[in-house]
């Protein structure tokens, strides 16, 4: 297994830009078209996140699996109100620039996988929903909204944040950025995987979410347990989440 770090071009984002890849040991599996997750960070975090915080290397050594770990900074792999596209470098550019550097990972949607904890779990869906590009998507803890009124309580000192990304704070504008919203034309064939701690604090969140999306005919796998907004619970959460994807996961020997 190797561990890449590459710095890249963005055309998108005009800037240099850095992405985190694992990629498998040569004589595991099928080299022509290997699968591929996409694994989204969280607020205040990088394409180094899950690689320092959890045993993610571990987890898959024995797997024939690229993960591909990018950097969204806070901006909600949103094209921000601030000028600033991030969906576009993620759900777009990203994938293409990924297929020059690793010409064996797979083109086909059924091995195209995509998930993310918190923030990182909005942007699965969101890139999930309405890009129809990926046969799996994971959100753990995310912070998955369907309600226009998910910011009405923003202090002062963080509307100039809240506006550079999703632009007037104002219900009209706020729903384009709803899940809900972003529903209206995803195609149906990306199977759903939601986890949240009863203890987290975006639980409540996700409970009402995970109801609305259901409530508009879109299958979720929803699971809840004891568990706060922590990477304890997310490095099993990813776990879980190989586990049921369509690829030969080979889970490590425990012998307790």
């Amino acid at each position: 297994m190797a561990f890449l770090q590459i710095e890249y071009n963005s055309e998108v984002l005009k800037q240099r830009r850095q992405v985190n890849v694992i990629y498998p040991d040569l004589g595991i599996g099928n080299r022509k078209e290997i699968p591929v997750l996409y694994l989204l960070h969280g607020m205040n975090g990088n394409e180094n996140s899950w690689n320092n915080h959890t045993n993610l290397q571990r987890l898959v050594r024995h797997t024939n699996l690229i993960i591909i770990m990018p950097n969204s900074d806070n901006g909600w792999y949103t094209n921000t109100a601030s000028g600033v596209n991030y969906y576009d470098a993620i759900a777009v550019e990203l994938p293409k620039v990924m297929r020059d550097f690793l010409p064996n990972m797979t083109t086909k949607r059924d091995k195209t996988f995509i998930a993310g904890l918190s923030m990182g779990g909005y942007g699965a869906f969101k890139i999930a929903l309405t890009s129809n590009q990926f046969s799996w998507a994971g959100s753990f803890s995310g912070a998955l909204f369907t309600d226009e009124k998910i910011l009405e309580h923003t202090t002062e000192n963080e509307i100039p944040y809240w506006t550079g990304i999703f632009g007037p704070l104002t219900a009209e504008n706020l729903s384009k950025h709803t899940l809900s919203y972003h529903a209206k034309d995803f195609d149906g064939k990306t199977n759903l995987y939601a986890w949240c701690g009863q203890e987290d604090f975006l639980f409540a969140t996700n409970e009402k979410a995970i109801a609305d999306l259901k409530e508009m005919g879109i299958a979720i796998d929803y699971r809840k347990a004891h568990g706060t907004h922590d990477w304890y619970y997310w490095e099993k959460q990813i776990e879980a989440f190989l586990e049921m994807l369509p690829i030969d996961y080979v889970t490590e020997e425990r012998l307790s």
